[in-house]
């Protein structure tokens, strides 16, 4: 027994230890990655592993806040919407050309997910996004500018409406969409991350869109509801804004060289 433990180097068993541990770690870690995004579906036949098993963990369940019921993951459902796009070669690799309306395709820079189609809520439970017509808490910072009433411009440098309403996170505490009213009467939603206020002829301020042209603004993605965005709505309209950074115009998509 003497000889067995006098033969026992610590540095070594905590080496070990730590291989042991750091081997669980990353045993840990591939599993919990694999929660959502799993199975991978191959990228020309869409085929994929009916019952996979190497590192996939056990079902957890999640109580989701505000008294909106449970989810469990993994549930390896497969994303069932149609893809808007044809593939440009059979071959692995090769890019999807949109079909239709590229800024509505769902497809590269318009892609978007599939979240629920519900609106985000405030730790208290009330309507994280509303415009500053259903809450006079909320207004434009004194010395800020103002932008209801200023004209609304895309990448063409023509009129598209006018800002009509702001809506804004109450949580936040931050500007997150302009309402535009256009000619005809419609109203759309503008993510403030794609709106640029700038200043024109005669000191007159504007909001200049870079992402979309003009026509373009009057298919954005509607919401249900007139004071209230769910969070579905918001991944569609803010793909449709983002889509347009590469689709808006033909010469977007073409090589500078």
């Amino acid at each position: 027994m003497t000889e067995v433990v006098g033969s026992i180097d610590v540095a070594q068993v905590v080496l070990y230890v730590f291989w042991l541990f750091f081997a669980g770690l990353i045993f840990y870690i591939r599993q919990e990655d694999r929660r959502e995004g799993y199975p991978l579906e191959d990228d020309v036949s869409g085929k994929f592993n009916k019952d996979p098993w190497l590192f996939v963990p056990p079902k957890k369940t999640f109580i989701l806040p505000h008294g909106r019921g449970t989810v469990q993951v993994p549930d390896f459902k497969r994303d069932g919407r149609p893809v808007n796009a044809k593939r440009m070669s059979p071959a692995p690799g090769y890019p999807s050309e949109p079909e239709g309306n590229p800024l509505l395709s769902g497809v590269g820079p318009a892609s978007w997910v599939q979240r629920q189609d519900i609106p985000d809520l405030t730790a208290h439970g009330g309507l994280r996004i509303v415009p500053l017509r259903a809450d006079e808490e909320f207004g434009i910072a004194a010395g800020e500018t103002e932008p209801r009433g200023l004209p609304v411009f895309g990448c063409d440098k023509k009129k598209a409406g006018t800002i009509q309403d702001v809506w804004v996170d109450r949580s936040e505490q931050l500007i997150r969409y302009y309402e535009v009213a256009m000619e005809d009467g419609k109203t759309v939603l503008l993510p403030n991350n794609f709106a640029v206020i700038k200043v024109g002829r005669a000191k007159k301020k504007y909001i200049f869109v870079e992402a979309i042209r003009s026509d373009q603004f009057a298919d954005v993605p509607a919401t249900a509801k007139l004071d209230a965005i769910t969070r579905l709505e918001e991944d569609k309209i803010t793909a449709y804004y983002g889509g347009g950074m590469l689709y808006a115009m033909r010469s977007r998509q073409e090589a500078l060289v």
